[in-house]
């Protein structure tokens, strides 16, 4: 039994415990077979998953205009697009998070759905050379595995990653037409989750789509995303 002038030590400790191993929505996926538990993706991405608002390209400026190579050595310049809506998703073929969201998550046939409408949607794999997800044979294997139909860029030296701020894979980014960022953040609010069996799946850059396809302004223009690391090159 514990004395009475040591029980405000122990309660102290035992509170403090668990707020050191509590751990955010954001990192706790659904229970999926791609999609790991939080200590599983941590130690895939040597690192706590990347849940943090981005600095770099602001909502309502212009995008950064660039230019990169994607995996047949094709070089594609995003200011050729205008006049057409675009998808920029942070991609690393490697990343659990990446994973579960091509295989049942939200981004399963997603971009071929909007494709079809006109839609532009590219990713872009900043990761450096030695690091996780790097190479074309191997984001050549993954637009395999998750049947990706659209291109994939390389961004090896990282310099449109951080002209984006560009921090998780998936890190979603939606320009307008005109050219404009409309939208930054996450593909959705539930890290892991199978849209068809979850019916609290909010999928941002769905609705973000949707308004724009209407003629309607961005209801929500910022969140917070979620995923690995994205795997720059060290300066």
């Amino acid at each position: 039994m514990i004395s009475a002038h040591r029980r405000p030590l122990v309660i102290a400790a035992i509170a403090a415990a668990i707020t050191t191993s509590a751990c955010t929505p954001a990192c706790t996926p659904a229970s999926t077979s791609e999609a790991p538990t939080p200590s599983a993706a941590a130690a895939t991405d040597k690192g706590s998953p990347a849940t943090t608002t981005s600095a770099g390209a602001e909502v309502g400026k212009p995008a950064p205009d660039f230019t990169l190579s994607d995996l047949d050595g094709k070089e594609l310049k995003l200011s050729s697009f205008k006049g057409k809506t675009v998808v920029l998703e942070w991609f690393n073929p490697e990343c659990p998070f990446v994973k579960a969201n091509h295989t049942q998550g939200s981004l399963k046939g997603m971009a071929k759905r909007h494709t079809e409408k006109g839609v532009v949607w590219l990713a872009i794999n900043s990761g450096a050379p030695g690091k996780q997800g790097h190479g074309i044979e191997v984001n050549k294997a993954g637009k395999d595995k998750f049947g990706i139909d659209y291109p994939i860029l390389l961004d090896e030296k990282g310099d449109t990653g951080r002209a984006y701020g560009a921090k998780s894979t998936p890190h979603m980014y939606i320009i307008s037409p005109e050219g404009v960022l409309v939208y930054k953040g996450a593909i959705d609010n539930i890290p892991g989750s199978d849209p068809e069996k979850d019916d609290k799946v909010i999928n941002y850059v769905e609705n973000a789509l949707g308004e724009l396809a209407a003629g309607k302004p961005v209801t929500t223009k910022e969140t917070e995303a979620y995923g690995c690391s994205v795997k720059y090159a060290s300066k």
